[in-house]
């Protein structure tokens, strides 16, 4: 089942064209992951989708109704978003930043009810920060920022959850704990989840559903088993990949690479390939 549509979109910054005639839809309660190179318009598909930055033409469809014409509130009672480089106001607290994602949901004089703390307080123990809770943000590493700017998305309490490259600033250890995370919200509460990722392997083991872009088009989009191919890798990304399994999760993986120059060097890479497989 897919709620989410975007229809023949257009996207341009001034004169500069960034997404042409782009259609695709979105897997409802599956993990979407967008994998491209960088300056291929994957931000900004996120962002023209949560109606962050407006499109030039097309359309985007949820549950039926163009997005454009819903009141902001309510969308943003649907829609959450992790931008890639978000920035606070000085001097809030952490609790107070991650209350911001109660917004929505708040009337009059915008008092916090029963129900906002204790939304605030899941986000905040579920991505563990809760000792932060009256610690300036300001004083924060960058990858304990990024688990308050996660807790803040969760805090709003959406059935979609955008996110722009979440594992930025993050040690391999914190990635992995977003990332699984992020799977726990998909799988127990039926989350979908659309976010942007530079690590290809970590795209596919979390991922249901990958959409690979370049230059502001989708190259392919499918399951694991159809994207992360050789042939998708090296039109995309212009590399010559070794796919093999991740012995975890039996997906498929980018076990090591080269990068094309040129026709020489591209038969040259395809043979050092293939003796690999064939002694592998």
């Amino acid at each position: 089942m897919n709620r989410l549509f975007v229809d023949s979109m257009t996207v341009s910054y001034g004169e500069e064209l960034i997404i042409k005639d782009l259609s695709i839809s979105i897997p409802d309660q599956q993990i979407t992951t967008i994998i491209g190179p960088n300056g291929c318009g994957k931000s900004t598909l996120l962002k023209a989708i949560t109606r962050i930055i407006p499109h030039a033409s097309g359309s985007v469809i949820l549950d039926g109704q163009h997005i454009s014409k819903e009141n902001t509130k309510e969308l943003a009672k649907k829609m959450a978003i992790l931008p890639q480089t978000p920035e606070s106001s000085s001097g809030l607290t952490v609790g107070e930043l991650v209350s911001y994602g109660r917004f929505p949901y708040q009337q009059g004089f915008g008092r916090l009810t029963k129900r906002d703390r204790e939304m605030i307080d899941w986000a905040l123990e579920v991505t563990g920060i809760q000792e932060f809770k009256y610690r300036a943000v300001d004083a924060l590493s960058g990858g304990q920022k990024q688990r308050v700017w996660i807790a803040m998305a969760l805090a709003q309490e959406t059935e979609m959850i955008f996110l722009d490259e979440p594992t930025t600033y993050l040690d391999m250890a914190h990635q992995l704990e977003v990332l699984e995370l992020l799977e726990e919200l998909n799988r127990v509460e039926k989350r979908t989840i659309i976010m942007v990722l530079h690590d290809l392997n970590q795209a596919a083991r979390f991922a249901d559903h990958l959409i690979a872009m370049k230059r502001g088009r989708i190259m392919k989009a499918g399951n694991c088993e159809e994207v992360i191919q050789r042939d998708v890798l090296r039109d995309v990304f212009h590399i010559d990949a070794l796919i093999g399994r991740d012995p975890y999760t039996n997906k498929p993986m980018c076990m090591t690479y080269h990068l094309l120059k040129g026709d020489n060097h591209h038969e040259k890479n395809n043979h050092a390939v293939h003796s690999i497989i064939a002694h592998s």
